[in-house]
């Protein structure tokens, strides 16, 4: 006779109270766990914002030095009008263009210039100053301004005229030399030396002061 076993499945045994504790804990962490991460989140933010430097703010404006801003050596500059007749040339060993001031230094210059008469003016000194609209110029050391006569066939009879001295300054708007420094000043074949001259172009007149002399060719 066959007899018939039923085995009955064994029933979930209890929790542990070790696993108990263990469930409740992580119950507990899950609660706090989203703050927890805030806060981190936070202190992060934080330390990126100690540890990321500050923006550099705009420097101002630093005002004009003398120091050079441009500087050329061994040149030769070359200026023409706009039919294209050549109205300067300027030559020197260095010159340098100081921003404060607006003004070129040129060593060992020479500069040639031609009027609208089709006169030629040169001035050469061991340093020239000029500024920025080149109107004023300052010559300084063995300072020589020629301007030689007017071409032929001009309607006036200008002659040849020499400045020669230390220290002379020229304006070309009105034409005028000036030194304070004994010059010479030579006009065609007369010769004339004081120890100061300003001579107005646009009146073709020579204050000379101090010891004059002259010696004046016979007429």
């Amino acid at each position: 006779m066959n007899t018939a076993a039923t085995i009955a499945a064994p029933a979930h045994a209890p929790p542990s109270r070790r696993a108990r504790r263990h469930h409740r804990w992580w119950d507990q962490l899950s609660i706090y766990l989203p703050v927890l991460l805030m806060g981190l989140l936070a202190l992060a933010s934080y330390w990126l914002l100690r540890a990321t430097p500050a923006p550099l703010e705009p420097e101002p404006d630093r005002p004009p030095t003398h120091e050079p801003d441009h500087l050329m050596r061994r040149f030769s500059v070359k200026v023409f009008d706009a039919s294209g007749a050549l109205k300067s040339e300027v030559y020197g060993a260095e010159a340098r263009h100081h921003p404060d001031t607006d003004t070129t230094e040129i060593d060992q210059a020479r500069i040639r210039s031609l009027g609208p008469d089709g006169r030629v003016t040169t001035a050469t000194a061991q340093r020239i100053i000029s500024n920025a609209r080149q109107t004023a110029f300052i010559l300084e050391g063995d300072a020589v301004v020629v301007r030689e006569p007017a071409p032929s066939g001009a309607a006036a009879a200008v002659p040849r005229l020499e400045f020669r001295g230390e220290s002379l300054q020229v304006f070309t708007d009105p034409e005028r030399v000036i030194s304070n420094r004994p010059v010479v000043l030579v006009r065609g074949n007369d010769r004339l030396t004081a120890n100061s001259l300003d001579y107005r172009g646009d009146e073709r007149a020579a204050v000379l002061q101090g010891r004059v002399r002259a010696t004046l060719a016979p007429r």
